[in-house]
């Protein structure tokens, strides 16, 4: 291809028209001569006389000739080099590690990344026999330029990478020989005689390894020199180095926790000291290992605690490390950025995180360890001392029970409220969102003479004051709110202690998020989240201001579509405000009477379907969650908005891209069957096929499938008989869901199929009630019932049942022996119904 270096700067031209032309002439000799082009491309970036810009692009393209987001895709062109004829992907090859030695530091780095796509595809196959022995006499020959070896450990960082991202793609492991000859290659280079570039290279590359070493971490001696290795490489005098072995000690924290006890004073002393002393970059990862292991701890205690078979044992490590490390993570907390609205990662940052991990981990006793400390400097001159005795308060008051933590917030909520006007932004930033977490965690250790002080004192931030600290007080006031969701008196009494300040919180929170800077801090969602649940969780008395509040909603709504986008800022601003607000509406039509929504059905209606003509799936979200609303409030009445509502329901289950706004609208879908009943079957023909079409969608979400299934129950109920043209396309789906397994120790798996069988027995539910009362029941073919017989078989004889599954599993054998009556008679005598219905009466909840 002796025109690809002129197609390559053309990608890289400013001029539009050129660059867009030259991008359209690389694809097509992709497609039409993938061999040839792959070679060029290779060739390209080996060749010393190219300019370097093309030679980057060059290989960048080649790798991407390799590398794909989604599976599929990513098989496809894995296939596509494999299927390369072996002497052209040799000589591709040797030119790509060629290229490793190129004097042209970037040359040399894009050689290693599009080296390692290769070796990801080839490695786990055992194929491409010259690359061990390569990059070893790389890394190992001292005859090869210091330069040569960084590329080559890049190259094999990069190809542990590569290899571990593509697990589901479903690639072999690495085999055992394989990875030792890249260890020992990347131990070599994290010698402390190597110079710095080279161990920086080397630390990484040992990071992205560690997936594929556990048979080396398993042998005593080899482990040792891996966990020494690293330990040189902490003290080594440059910071980058430092910094990528915690990286390094911080991933076997997480993988390799059971190996660390014969380790754990080294790694104490190290992190300690690091934490203390070291440059920011290098501390920050000290305090990540600590904050690995506390979530590590945390898992194995709770696998414990929930009797789940476990053969890992909990050292306890945060537990004994706790006197000297809390003591040393409260100093790190006072290393805040002098700049209040830079929200840059940064070591008081991470203590935080740290300490709050840690007290979740050990819970009470972290209390005498952290609160002298607080007690001590939250009144300090010094605002640095000030604010971070204030957040190691806040980051202890999850973990520790009510009766150690409550008297210490019951002392110290009138200091905070106090402390929301202070001098120093930070400050006041660091008290709302303290008092935030007092009210969503402790808020029964306020004293109730407190509260109006309370709610006063946050509703006065929400005015005035910088976007931080009123967003925080939006937080506080939302968990104020929250406190009250449990509240049953409410209901006897018609009133609680929110409702005669109710008036005052809307409406400040309201403004609050109409503030010119409310797109900073996240302070219009914040208040807007709070008015939402602050009607959810309004006492009856507050049923009139509610009823007002509902047009003064709809109006700001209606005035949004009227806003002006000059820019995408804008754009994106008046969507957001959209979204909000249709959020607004969802809660105010649940939490409404029929005949107080229903004056204003049409002019919600008009809004939420203007919301959907935008191309904001966030939008498309809430305003579909909210027509679910009118149309579970409005009930057969919902039938009038059908005609208009319908082109967007299609669009949007053809839009499976957009999964969740799929999978709200096959809900709503559902809604709608019960709510219109037999008026649904006009539009039936479309949404089956879209339907039915979505199960048949190969890169479908998963998640979106269940309720999938289980609308097909909706719609046959609502239109009985009439479900007949559907019958047959439903039941084949429903028996190729039924045939579906999954691996036994992947729960994520696991926790998909049992939604799925959720979904079948919905659906299997739905169609014989709706047939049986249309005066079908006959269009099920005993076929069909052994099928379903066949699953609930299935269901009865494993030994861990999900007990919703169970549940509706005893309703299907009802609804079997109510349909067919006598003819079910020698089905219900099967061994497995006795013990499957004998197994739901002994489950807590029968149903």
């Amino acid at each position: 291809m002796a025109e690809l270096t002129n197609i390559l700067e053309g990608c890289q031209n400013p001029d539009t028209t050129i660059r867009t032309q030259a991008e359209q002439a690389l694809q097509k000799a992709q497609t039409e001569s993938f061999p040839q082009f792959a070679l060029a491309l290779a060739t390209e970036l080996n060749n010393e006389g190219k300019p370097i810009n093309v030679r980057q692009l060059a290989g960048i393209t080649f790798k991407n000739l390799l590398v794909a987001k989604e599976e599929q895709l990513q098989k496809t062109k894995h296939l596509a080099w494999k299927q390369l004829d072996e002497a052209l992907r040799a000589q591709i090859k040797t030119l790509l590690l060629g290229t490793l030695h190129s004097p042209v530091t970037i040359s040399r780095h894009t050689a290693a990344q599009a080296c390692a796509e290769v070796a990801a595809v080839e490695l786990p196959y055992n194929v491409w026999a010259e690359f061990l022995p390569t990059i070893t006499d790389n890394v190992t020959n001292p005859s090869h330029p210091n330069e040569v070896k960084v590329s080559t450990l890049e190259c094999i960082g990069f190809s542990c990478e590569r290899i571990a991202a593509l697990e589901d793609v479903s690639v072999p492991e690495i085999s055992p020989e394989v990875t030792d000859k890249m260890l020992n290659a990347i131990v070599d280079g994290m010698k402390e005689e190597r110079a710095d570039p080279i161990r920086l290279s080397a630390t990484i590359a040992l990071k992205n390894s560690l997936l594929f070493t556990k048979k080396n971490m398993e042998t005593t001696e080899e482990r040792n020199f891996i966990m020494q290795s690293i330990c040189q490489a902490t003290q080594c005098k440059d910071a980058k180095v430092r910094a990528a072995a915690y990286e390094c000690v911080v991933q076997i924290a997480f993988q390799y926790y059971d190996k660390l006890q014969d380790y754990m004073m080294t790694l104490f002393q190290l992190t300690t000291k690091t934490i203390e002393v070291d440059e920011e970059e290098v501390a920050l990862n000290a305090v990540e290992f600590w904050s690995t292991l506390c979530e590590e701890e945390m898992e194995i205690m709770d696998e414990i605690a929930d009797d789940i078979p476990t053969t890992r044992t909990c050292h306890y490590y945060v537990k004994g490390a706790l006197p000297n490390l809390g003591p040393l993570l409260t100093v790190a907390l006072t290393k805040q950025d002098e700049d209040p609205f830079d929200d840059n990662w940064n070591l008081s940052m991470a203590a935080a995180t740290c300490l709050g991990l840690i007290s979740t981990t050990v819970e009470d006793e972290v209390v005498p360890v952290i609160m002298p400390f607080v007690e001590q400097n939250i009144q300090s001159e010094n605002w640095r001392l000030r604010d971070a005795a204030t957040m190691a308060f806040s980051s202890i008051l999850d973990g520790p029970s009510t009766e150690v933590i409550g008297p210490y917030v019951n002392q110290s909520i009138t200091f905070l409220l106090k402390a929301l006007n202070d001098s120093n932004v930070m400050v006041k930033d660091t008290t709302a969102w303290t008092i935030g977490r007092i009210c969503e965690l402790h808020v029964r250790s306020i004293p109730h003479n407190i509260f109006p002080t309370l709610l006063s004192g946050l509703t006065e931030k929400l005015q005035g004051e910088s976007p931080q600290v009123a967003s925080q007080a939006c937080f506080a006031l939302h968990n104020v709110a929250a406190a009250f969701s449990a509240d049953d008196a409410a209901e006897k009494t018609g009133t609680n202690a929110l409702s005669q300040y109710m008036p005052t919180l809307l409406d400040y929170l309201l403004k609050a998020s109409d503030r010119p800077d409310a797109d900073e801090s996240n302070l219009r969602p914040a208040a807007i989240e709070a008015v939402s649940v602050l009607i959810q969780n309004a006492a009856p008395d507050c049923m009139p201001l509610l009823i007002e509040l509902l047009p003064v909603i709809l109006e700001r709504l209606e005035k949004s579509f009227s806003l002006s986008t000059l820019t995408n800022d804008d754009k994106e601003k008046k969507e957001g405000v959209q979204g909000l607000l249709c959020g607004l509406v969802q809660v105010l039509v649940l939490k409404l009477e029929l005949e107080d929504v229903e004056v204003h059905a049409d002019r919600i209606m008009t809004c939420l379907l203007q919301v959907l003509q935008i191309k904001n799936a966030t939008c498309h979200q809430e305003a579909f969650s909210s027509i679910s609303a009118v149309c579970d409030k409005m009930d057969a009445k919902f039938n009038k908005y059908m005609p208009a509502l319908n082109t967007f329901l299609i669009g949007a289950l053809r839009n499976y891209e957009s999964f969740h706004v799929c999978a709200i609208v096959v809900g709503l879908v559902g809604d709608i069957s019960r709510s219109i009943e037999s008026d649904i079957l006009l539009y039936c023909n479309e949404i089956m096929t879209a339907l039915v079409e979505l199960l048949q969608n190969k890169v479908l979400h998963r998640s979106v499938k269940p309720p999938v299934l289980s609308c097909f129950g909706d719609i046959a109920m609502a239109i009985g008989g009439s479900f007949e043209p559907f019958l047959k396309m439903t039941l084949y789906m429903l028996v190729s869901a039924s045939d579906i397994q999954v691996p036994h120790d992947d729960e994520e798996l696991i926790e998909y199929l049992q939604s799925l069988r959720e979904g079948i027995l919905e659906a299997y539910t739905g169609i014989i009630q709706g047939l049986k009362d249309g005066g079908r029941i006959n269009l099920i073919t005993p076929k069909d019932v052994e099928n379903m017989v066949v699953l609930l078989e299935k269901i009865a004889s494993e030994v861990d049942k999900d007990e919703e599954v169970l549940n509706k599993s005893v309703g299907l054998l009802g609804d079997l022996a109510s349909a067919f009556g006598q003819h079910a008679k020698v089905i219900l005598q099967r061994p497995f119904v006795e013990s499957l219905l004998k197994e739901a009466s002994n489950s807590e909840d029968p149903g």
